[in-house]
């Protein structure tokens, strides 16, 4: 032992310097390829699902492109075909569009009115309950009947179409239209006549709701008559995904 050390010190220092230089330098090489391997691992397995996604994705891309390029092929093929075809695709198209207007898909924008509603401001009783003081689903609901009824042709709620499949449900705090969470002030706006206003006022169940909700528990009421108003287009789908027919049932006009 006593032999080592005497040759430990015997040696220069500039060997014992870069012995222990190289001896840390092996350390940290060793470090290095030993976390190496799971970091491979790891990234292996998470780009395994992204690269699927993005193939995924790829492929309906490409399903979509050459459905496109079929449907485009098929319109040059009719309008080919002479005057009569043309005629086909002219009648064709506006009934898409008078569907798509009925169904909500097309923004509108024209005459009518604004129905604003918000929670009152009244001082709580100490035997009253909270909910009669603030606007509800169904508060709105009545609003949209009502304005249905007086001729209104287009309605949104704080800028969501309100449509055959559009439900107005209370969720917590706030309301819930489609599939957005809206918060108070509720703006209702409606396209309709011209004399809109009029006849929403002359209704006697607005006249009801007016007094059951803004003069007994001070719900506020405002309607404004812009100069334009616009009613968005409906944002959800439109998928039907059940139908059941009602014998002796007549068509709808």
């Amino acid at each position: 032992m006593t032999s080592l050390l005497s040759r430990f010190r015997s040696l220069p220092s500039w060997q014992v310097t870069l012995g222990f230089a190289l001896l840390v330098l092996g350390f940290l090489v060793a470090a290095q390829l030993r976390s190496e391997g799971p970091r491979v691992r790891y990234t292996t397995q998470e780009r395994s699902p992204l690269v699927e996604t993005a193939l995924a994705l790829q492929s309906d891309q490409e399903a979509l492109k050459t459905r496109l390029l079929d449907l485009d092929e098929r319109i040059r093929a009719l309008q080919q075909e002479g005057e009569g075809s043309a005629q086909l695709v002219r009648q064709l198209n506006s009934q898409l569009e008078h569907a798509r207007v009925a169904a909500g898909l097309v923004a509108i924008e024209g005459s009518g009115i604004v129905v604003q509603l918000q929670d009152s401001g009244v001082a709580l009783p100490p035997a009253g309950n909270r909910g009669d003081y603030v606007v509800s689903g169904r508060d709105i609901r009545v609003v949209v009947e009502e304005l249905w009824l007086a001729g209104a042709e287009a309605i949104s709620v704080n800028g969501e179409r309100v449509t055959a499949s559009s439900a107005i449900l209370d969720i917590g705090g706030s309301i819930l239209v489609n599939s957005a969470y809206l918060a108070p002030p509720y703006q209702v706006s409606a396209i309709g006549p011209a004399d809109l206003f009029d006849r929403l006022s002359e209704s006697e169940g607005w006249v009801d709701f007016l007094r059951a909700r803004s003069e007994a528990f001070g719900i506020g009421v405002a309607v404004a008559e812009p100069a334009s108003v616009v009613v968005p287009a409906y944002a959800g789908g439109v998928t039907l995904r059940f139908s059941e027919s009602t014998a002796g049932a007549s068509p709808a006009p």
